[in-house]
């Protein structure tokens, strides 16, 4: 008898993705490939390594039909950069590939175009090619996608994986948690500098950037890096109105999620307001033995999956 092949929302977005990365032909130059938040792969330029990262928005899941195009087109290239900005690199060129249905306007199209355009200039990002396509014919309805694929740089001392973590590193967070889809998926601010910054002056053992939701993204960080965690729930910096759930599993913050050593913690706390003193930075708990992790907590505490079955519109 054939055995029936499970169903991705059976699975879960990790298992789909370790499934699919399992086996993957990689060389030499792939020094970090799936399971990042950008490979990482070995650079003509001395000193240097190139950083790949693509993503995508797509109408529906990422963001409301009737969501301003201007606001997807930055979307769509800002979500990219945050991920470079995990890595403690900087961006540089991008290809672009829409899908959409022919009823939408000319003008809807160069709007999205002028938003993903304005966040490209702010981080100089040079805008290089891409791709235009239409949902198949029989398709019902307006829908859309944008892709991004984004090239970037970081020094090879420099470049920070997830994998890096060690028990006793404590663990931070920037910026306030949840309530997302309020504005803050649209409008938010990758950490390009402040990733820049922490890779300058305090090298974090481990670093991503907060998409799905800490509840989610702090378990992989830990589990790439082969440890437990221990979070102080009374510490989580959560945005106005929100409740300690949203703060743990709304996601798309696209705040940095880091660790540094225990005797630089303090440190950090200090130099931190002097360079950045609009932006809160709070320790919300630290590494540990994969026996006193609190990971089996955080099994109820999913943050946003890609194949749970869901009919929320935003992400």
């Amino acid at each position: 008898m054939k055995t029936r092949s499970p169903r991705l929302q059976d699975l879960g977005e990790d298992e789909v993705v370790r499934e699919l990365a399992n086996g993957l032909p990689v060389d030499r130059s792939v020094v970090a490939g799936a399971g990042d938040d950008c490979a990482v792969l070995e650079y003509g330029r001395t000193g240097y390594y190139q950083l790949f990262k693509t993503d995508c928005l797509v109408m529906g899941v990422h963001y409301a039909p009737d969501t301003p195009p201007k606001l997807v087109g930055r979307k769509a290239l800002a979500r990219a950069i945050s991920d470079i900005a995990a890595m403690g690199g900087w961006p540089t060129q991008a290809v672009v590939t829409v899908v959409l249905s022919p009823s939408f306007t000319l003008q809807y199209v160069k709007d999205l175009y002028a938003g993903l355009s304005g966040v490209a200039r702010e981080f100089g990002v040079s805008v290089v090619g891409g791709e235009t396509s239409r949902p198949a014919a029989n398709h019902s309805g307006k829908t859309a996608m944008i892709s991004v694929s984004l090239l970037g740089l970081v020094e090879k001392g420099r470049c920070i994986l997830r994998s890096g973590g060690r028990e006793g590193d404590q663990i931070f967070v920037t910026g306030l948690l949840g309530g997302s889809l309020n504005g803050k998926h649209l409008s938010f601010q990758p950490r390009v500098w402040e990733g820049r910054w922490l890779s300058d002056h305090f090298q974090p053992t481990a670093m991503m950037d907060l998409s799905d939701g800490l509840a989610q993204d702090l378990p992989r960080l830990a589990k790439q890096s082969g440890v437990g965690f221990q979070l102080v729930y009374s510490r989580v910096p959560k945005a106005m109105g929100c409740e300690m759930k949203a703060a743990l599993c709304d996601g798309e913050d696209y705040e940095l999620l880091f660790t540094v050593s225990n005797d630089r913690a303090e440190a950090l706390h200090a130099l931190w307001t002097k360079n950045f003193p609009s932006l809160p930075l709070t320790n919300v708990g630290w590494l540990c033995s994969q026996e006193e992790s609190m990971a089996a907590e955080f099994d109820e505490l999913k943050g946003w999956d890609h194949f749970e079955v869901s009919t929320t519109t935003g992400r």
